[in-house]
């Protein structure tokens, strides 16, 4: 006796294979997955700086709704990551990101190694570009527990 799993029925010419091959479903979805797993870690506003620290700190989630304006070490002055060539380019930037999205906040970033002056003088360039309402980001400052060694 034959076994019908070894041997399946033969179709007729005119029939039609009524099984799905879901290989290349499973193909294009792993690949999807792997680009966004390698593309998602980049997409972040603003640029890398470091904060300055307070102990007043509100957390707030990176949610990208917000326009951020960034300030780095050496004084490069970046507008949702699009670099401004200058405190003019910052107000242009500023106004045409506000206009795309007027219901934004603006968060400036500024490295706590720059001067002061730097800081107040982007946040005069920012309200030049009709912008009252300037939120500064900062990170938690922590004590170290005791018994933890400081440094």
């Amino acid at each position: 006796m034959r076994s019908k799993a070894r041997h399946p029925k033969k179709r007729s010419k005119g029939q039609v294979k009524a099984d799905i091959n879901v290989t290349p479903l499973v193909d294009v979805v792993l690949v999807l997955l792997i680009i966004f797993m390698v593309v998602t870690p980049m997409i972040v506003s603003g640029v890398a700086v470091d904060l300055p620290k307070t102990t007043a700190h509100q957390k707030k989630a990176d949610d990208g709704k917000d326009i951020i304006v960034s300030v780095t070490n050496d004084k490069q002055i970046y507008v949702m990551g699009k670099r401004a060539k200058g405190l003019d380019e910052l107000t242009s930037l500023v106004e045409a990101e506000k206009r795309k999205s007027p219901e934004k906040n603006i968060f400036l970033k500024a490295d706590n190694r720059i001067t002061y002056g730097l800081a107040r003088e982007v946040m005069e360039t920012i309200n030049k570009a009709g912008i009252e309402d300037v939120f500064l980001g900062t990170e938690e400052f922590r004590q170290p527990e005791a018994g933890q060694a400081g440094g």
